[in-house]
């Protein structure tokens, strides 16, 4: 039990007393109640100490604390330094095991309430070998001071304040004020003798006429024979022996309370233990006179005995003999002590003479220090007035400074003990702060699984709406005048519901990130045109964010801590799958930059020449240029306005790019190429140099010719692999004479930019940087075959192109799309891919080669035919 006296620092307007209170920990609600003595049964008050913190300032005292609730701070003072180092310890224990039984247990179970107080013990003990394993670098544990703490500080007496006035008995004050001024320790042990009794000069205490009795004190805690004594209270050792039996009825009736009993009975057990051992010595000292008294008498019987006079002279001659041997032993021991007094009186005249010497050195030193002294008053004298007092200050300031230096490093160790201490405080509630942190996390996951619910269950009700939008005409006019109702509804945005979002994500935004537009600036919510399409928009952005909150624990922290225990990078297989799963964003523009600096060698004054030349020199494509950069990601916040940051940005990527490859100049699709490069690198000159990787290295060579030649190959080859991963995907396209590259076409000429949402497009990206275009045909075959069985439910030619033309909008999952893409499809090796190429190049070039034969037929007949 933690309980026992401490001063509480009272304050009644402006006077501020101390007063002694019983302070007991209640471990089941960690309050420290405090009572007016150890016997009350309702306390005066209590302190919170879940909350509290604990302060030991060295300015306020030795011994003196302070406990610090939201509401009070309460001051405390303990008899000792050790018993004030004690309270805070076991506080600082007691509150770090209530904090963590509360999280581990909910308020209101009763397994903490019937918990068996050995249990609690046990576990007590192990918080305390806790506190000691891991604060042995702040503050070592304190011993318990047995004396200050505990049940057996119940029965003592209570601790005052050490004033002057209080320690001073009214009964006897020349004794008390002699004691205090002498400090002497038996003076002080028998500070107020009680009536009857007075203290001697000699230090033994009397008893007046009327109790004739005295009783010999010597130094504390021992006896006359030298023998330590146990610290008793000498009123009860008088009444022990004046009494002849220790701890009388009458004694042990007048205590207040068992524990009192106990401790007069324990009292009497030491004493009655020491009067024992002195009764064991004395029979050792009569068994012995008694072993000599024996032997005389034998030696006299023997004498008495003896038949004849010879006999008897026999003995008396022996006896003469034995006198005559200790005679001579007498003597030589006598000549062997003058021996001694000799070599002792020799000794004494030599140290007379070494004292004689000392006391010569003593004087030659005198002397010196006398021509010592001399000089330097000579000294002083030639020195200046002014000099002089300057010196005489430093003399006397040099005292006061060393006074303080002294006073410092006493107030250094109180704030090395302090600081060991508030240490350890921090330290636990750095703990207490750690544990709150992951019951926020775990509530922050559960309130991002329960908002992934809510927008599934909302994309489900207004999947409905949608299907029922579309069975408008065979509804009856009130239903489907409620459907349109509902439908609106739906489509705008509520103040107070995006109010309450706002308030809710401010708590999720380390997990996860809500807003109109995403990191790159694209919007989350696709702007269509046409009105029965903005509802399907607000379905897949309920979809994508139900996607994000769902994986943002189980898929994308891991990643993100594999990204960040990679240090610098280097071509892996393991960094192969990495960035096939996707980079994160916070290392995304890293990781790019890495990848074009394998492939480019980057000239450093390029990129400025070719803006220079072309601020000269106005490029034929200049034009084009300027018409297709209002067309740039219009669903995109950075380039949806002509007076966006990153406009002027990709005008000089643009041209740049037209002066360095005069070949191809500019083609539509490389101002999309361009801005996703800018989006994610921010520095122009890295956005052109990451263009020309892609157009240069990854790409075929006549991608973005005038012809496209290469581009047209390309659609051949994924017809051939789309045959061959999905014949019945591709059989359904024969029967309704779709040609897939009116849709494909653009995917590989801009690589998905305006094809997919924001989040999957840069993990194509991701891949396609690092391992070229064979990405591009994995993630085209994937996405066919991620809507292959919506497309073969429909079955007329109109609706398969219309449905084409915005179905990779409706890819929400990026994980899925990526697992066909990569694990699900058989894999094509890119020798397989350069084989197809070849392949249909020829193919291409020799039908271009018999159209161009054909056009030019028809020329020359039509030149013979004339106007």
């Amino acid at each position: 039990k933690l309980c026992g006296y401490l001063n509480k620092l009272g304050i009644k307007g402006p006077i501020k007393t101390w007063k002694s209170r019983w302070f007991f920990y209640d471990e089941n609600k960690c309050h420290l109640l405090y009572y007016r003595t150890a016997q009350d049964i309702n306390p005066l008050g209590s302190i919170e100490l879940s909350s509290a913190s604990f302060d030991c300032k060295m300015e306020n005292g030795e011994g003196i604390f302070e406990i610090r609730t939201p509401s009070r701070v309460f001051t405390l003072k303990a008899i000792s330094k050790q018993a004030m180092m004690y309270w805070l310890q076991q506080l600082q224990i007691r509150r770090w095991e209530f904090c963590n039984t509360k999280s581990r247990f909910p308020v209101g179970s009763s397994q903490l309430v019937n918990e068996p107080l050995a249990g609690r013990t046990s576990r007590c003990r192990i918080y305390q070998l806790f506190y000691v394993v891991d604060n042995e670098d702040f503050l070592p544990l304190v011993k318990t001071p047995t004396e200050a703490v505990g049940l057996k500080a119940a029965s003592l007496p209570a601790p005052q304040t050490s004033t002057a006035l209080q320690n001073i008995s009214l009964k006897h004050p020349w004794t008390e004020i002699q004691g205090h001024i002498t400090g002497s320790s038996t003076t002080a042990q028998l500070a107020t003798p009680p009536p009857g009794f007075q203290v001697t000069s000699l230090g033994q205490v009397q008893l007046h006429k009327n109790n004739p009795i005295n009783i010999s004190v010597v130094k504390e805690g021992t006896l006359e024979d030298g023998r330590m004594e146990p610290r008793l209270n000498w009123i009860r050792k008088a009444r022990w022996k004046n009494s002849g039996f220790p701890g009388s009825h009458e004694e042990l009736s007048r205590e207040r309370n068992p524990m009192d009993k106990v401790s007069v009975l324990q009292q009497q057990i030491l004493m009655l233990t020491e009067e024992v051992k002195s009764q064991k010595e004395l029979v050792k000292l009569l068994h012995k006179a008694l072993e000599a008294a024996q032997q005389e008498k034998r030696v006299s019987s023997m004498y008495l005995t003896a038949a004849e006079d010879k006999d008897r002279l026999e003995l008396v001659r022996h006896k003469v003999r034995q006198i005559a041997d200790l005679t001579s032993r007498l003597e030589a021991l006598e000549q062997e002590k003058k021996e001694l007094e000799q070599i002792l009186t020799l000794r004494d005249s030599h140290i007379q003479e070494l004292k004689e010497h000392v006391q010569l050195l003593m004087e030659k030193n005198h002397a010196k220090q006398e021509v010592i002294m001399a000089l330097t008053e000579q000294m002083t004298r030639e020195l200046s007035d002014p000099l002089q007092e300057d010196n005489t200050v430093t003399a006397e300031t040099l005292y006061k400074q060393q006074e303080e230096i002294e006073h410092l490093k006493d107030d250094i160790d109180a704030y090395k003990t302090q600081n060991q201490f508030l240490n350890s405080e921090i330290h636990q509630v750095t703990r207490l702060w750690t544990s709150v942190a992951e019951n926020e996390k775990a509530l922050l996951m559960k309130c991002a699984c329960l908002q992934a619910r809510n927008c599934q269950m909302e994309s489900k009700y207004l999947t409905v709406l949608r299907r029922l939008q579309e069975a408008v005409p065979g509804l009856p006019s009130s239903h489907a005048e409620l459907v349109k109702n509902l439908i609106q509804e739906s489509l705008q945005w509520d103040v107070k519901e995006e109010a309450e979002e706002a308030l809710s994500f401010e708590l999720t935004t380390a997990l996860f990130s809500s807003s109109e537009y995403d990191e790159y600036g694209f919007m989350t919510v696709p702007d269509y045109e046409i009105e029965d399409w903005k509802l399907l928009a607000k379905i897949q952005a309920l979809e994508i964010k139900s996607n994000k909150l769902r994986s943002q624990e189980i898929v994308e922290k891991p990643l993100r801590d594999r990204w960040n225990s990679i240090g610098e990078l280097n071509p892996s297989a393991e960094l192969k799958s990495l960035i096939r799963s996707g980079i994160p964003v916070e290392h995304r523009q890293r990781v790019w930059r890495w990848i074009v600096s394998r492939h480019c060698r980057r000239l450093p004054d390029h990129y400025p020449r070719l803006l220079q030349q072309s601020r000269s020199t106005e490029h034929p494509a200049c034009r084009q240029i300027e018409l297709d950069l209002p067309r740039t990601l219009t669903n995109n916040k950075h380039f949806s306005s002509p007076t966006s940051q990153l406009i002027p940005k990709l005008r000089r990527v643009l041209l740049a790019f037209s002066w360095h490859n005069p070949a191809i100049g500019y083609c539509q699709g490389l101002n999309r190429l361009a801005a996703v490069a800018l989006l994610v690198l921010e520095d122009e000159e890295s956005a052109f140099w990451c263009l020309v990787h892609i157009v240069e290295n990854l790409m075929p060579a006549d991608y973005y010719s005038d012809t496209l030649i290469t581009s047209q190959v390309d659609q051949r080859v994924f017809k051939d692999f789309l045959s061959e991963k999905l014949p019945r995907l591709m059989a359904h396209f024969e029967q309704y004479q779709i040609d897939v590259s009116l849709i494909t076409f653009n995917w590989f000429l801009v690589a998905f930019v305006d094809s997919l949402v924001s989040d999957i497009l840069l993990r194509v990206w991701d891949a396609f940087l690092y391992e070229g275009t064979k990405v591009i045909f994995r993630y085209a075959l994937a996405i066919f075959k991620y809507n292959e069985e919506e497309i073969l439910r429909i079955h007329d030619s109109v609706e398969i192109y219309q449905y084409l033309r915005f179905f990779t909008r409706m890819i929400m999952d990026g994980r899925k799309l990526m697992n066909i893409a990569f694990n699900d499809l058989n894999p094509f090796p890119m020798k397989l891919l350069r084989n197809r190429r070849s392949i249909h190049r020829e193919e291409l070039e020799a039908e271009l080669c018999e159209l161009e034969q054909i056009k030019a037929a028809y020329v020359k007949e039509r030149a013979e035919q004339g106007p």
